[in-house]
């Protein structure tokens, strides 16, 4: 029997978990991709790791930032017709008075809604197995950078914090842009500013 911690503990993942990180293979053995060559024979954060003390060897590639964003946008959309919902349906978009105490008021409960629901969503979506509805649909999770693990609901909650409670507040698509759009230019891991702070890497499962 195993002893090691389930999926989430920020710690090793059981050996059924498919997407656990693997040893790098000897020279002339076995692949961690099912037999086949990993996907950059030369290397490196972007063919799933490589060289000497690189954390991402025998894990999975990294998934293309494109695809990443994408997978934001339907996040966004299905947590958001959520909040829309809610706050119509408790009157956060009622007021009918014209005064700057009420529409402060209903700014900020607006705004507390969208940071409880989206940081709720992704914090135990990513904790339970690596992946919001959008990563699923389009292939991908997030991972430990140190481990490959399913990242702890503690490390989760700092990934979804620093992500949702700028956009939620005070900045909105411009924080996702620049937080998410930070992987678009960050080497070697391909990391947002929210995967930095809780120490995360989004792999392909594809």
């Amino acid at each position: 029997m195993s002893s090691e911690p389930p999926p989430g503990s920020g710690q090793q993942p059981p050996e059924d978990d498919p997407f656990r990180k693997q040893p790098p293979p000897a020279e002339g053995a076995g692949s961690p991709y099912g037999g086949q060559p990993p996907p950059d024979q030369g290397g490196g954060p972007y063919g799933g790791g490589g060289y000497p003390g690189d954390p991402l060897a025998g894990m999975p590639p990294l998934a293309d930032s494109g695809k990443r964003t994408l997978a934001r946008i339907i996040d966004m959309i299905l947590v958001g017709v959520v909040v829309w919902l809610l706050t119509w349906g408790f009157g956060v978009n009622e007021y009918d008075v014209d005064s700057d105490d009420v529409e402060y008021g209903k700014s900020l409960g607006q705004s507390l809604v969208a940071a409880v629901l989206y940081i709720g969503y992704d914090t135990f979506m990513i904790a339970k197995s690596g992946q919001t509805l959008g990563k699923k649909w389009l292939g991908m999770r997030v991972a430990n950078l140190d481990n490959g693990a399913t990242p702890s609901v503690q490390s989760t909650l700092i990934r979804s914090a620093v992500l949702w409670i700028p956009f939620a507040f005070c900045c909105a698509c411009i924080w996702t842009a620049i937080s998410g759009g930070w992987s678009f230019f960050d080497k070697p891991y391909k990391q947002g500013l929210h995967d930095k702070a809780a120490k995360t890497v989004v792999v392909s499962t594809t």
